[in-house]
């Protein structure tokens, strides 16, 4: 069972996660959405969210909270820090239930309004110097060879960073091991990344990939790279623990000239199990009567099948009374 001890970057939960769900607020306010930091395609998805429900639930009554991660979102909610917050599946599940990546922490009032929004890899790139240098895209063998890798992601926070981790299981090593033979694990926040990779200061980078995501691209256009496959042996792993493989691709980078491996997370819209019945039925109704203009606002997702929306395998916790009250009423449940 992976235990997700970061040598020398223990995921102190408490202390960072209250960092990462601090938010200010606001009298007015009678919503608010937990998202992820201005750019991101979580923000754009929260804030044009905001234009389609402030009009029905009154002015002022949105806001965005532009911090937070797949991770920190559900606590968020949890804590009381937003009435509603966009989640990962798998971390949903992760926090519902208590896993070890919350380290003693638990969200059981979390509900889900809407599923299916997008789906979410975990992959892997590497520098082609690299690789070429090791004589193999193969990531297991990389891994196996004992040769100092150095691996660069988020810092924690991100649903990537645990599952990172269970990559690192499933193919027989850890985070200890790869400093041991000489490595380095290097988290550093998103704006720092690209310089990371085109510096040569790290050889591995393990993110979540979305179509368009701006860090992956920059990096993609920036450094030679490619893409690697998430093994069969931790893709196995993963799938224990929420995740559903599938390929990402082709070509939504530079350097990725075939679909590529990787871990899909989802991404659901969570909602606390306070939250008015009333209010969260408008939420939902909202959406999915809108879904072409949040379709239309990020090709992250333009995919979203209303339709889908309230599947177990795309929510991953239970569903919200307003939820299902709405989805029953169109015929969808």
């Amino acid at each position: 069972m992976f235990n997700f001890k970061f040598s020398g970057l223990r995921l102190a939960a408490t202390a960072t996660l209250a960092g990462a769900i601090a938010a200010t607020s606001v009298a007015a306010t009678e919503i608010r959405i937990g998202a992820m930091r201005e750019g991101s395609a979580w923000y754009v998805f929260a804030a044009t969210l905001e234009q389609i429900i402030e009009p029905i639930l009154g002015k002022n009554s949105v806001e965005v909270i532009a911090r937070g991660g797949g991770v920190a979102n559900p606590m968020v909610v949890q804590g009381g820090k937003a009435e509603i917050a966009l989640s990962n599946v798998a971390s949903a599940v992760w926090a519902a239930e208590g896993a070890d990546v919350y380290q003693g922490m638990s969200a059981p009032d979390i509900r889900a309004l809407v599923g299916g929004l997008n789906s979410v890899y975990v992959g892997v790139m590497a520098r082609k110097a690299f690789t070429d240098e090791m004589g193999t895209t193969d990531l297991t063998e990389i891994l196996a060879s004992g040769k100092p890798v150095r691996v660069l992601m988020k810092p924690v926070g991100s649903s990537a960073v645990p599952v990172a981790q269970m990559i690192f299981e499933g193919l027989g090593t850890s985070v200890d091991q790869i400093k041991a033979n000489g490595g380095d694990v290097i988290q550093v926040g998103t704006g720092q990344i690209p310089d990371q990779m085109r510096n040569g200061n790290a050889d591995i980078y393990i993110d979540t990939m979305i179509k368009g995501h701006p860090t992956i691209t920059e990096v993609a256009l920036t450094t030679d790279v490619v893409f690697l496959d998430v093994s069969e042996a931790a893709m196995d792993l993963l799938a224990q623990h929420g995740l559903i493989p599938g390929t990402y691709g082709p070509e939504w980078y530079k350097g990725q000239t075939a679909a590529t491996a990787g871990a899909n997370l989802g991404t659901v819209l969570i909602a606390s199990a306070n939250l008015d019945e009333e209010t969260a039925y408008k939420i939902t109704k909202a959406i999915i009567e809108n879904a072409e203009q949040l379709k239309g606002s990020h090709g992250a997702w333009s995919r979203f099948d209303p339709a889908r929306a309230m599947l177990p395998e795309n929510t991953g916790i239970e569903l919200h009374p307003g939820a299902i009250r709405y989805y029953q009423e169109a015929g969808l449940m």
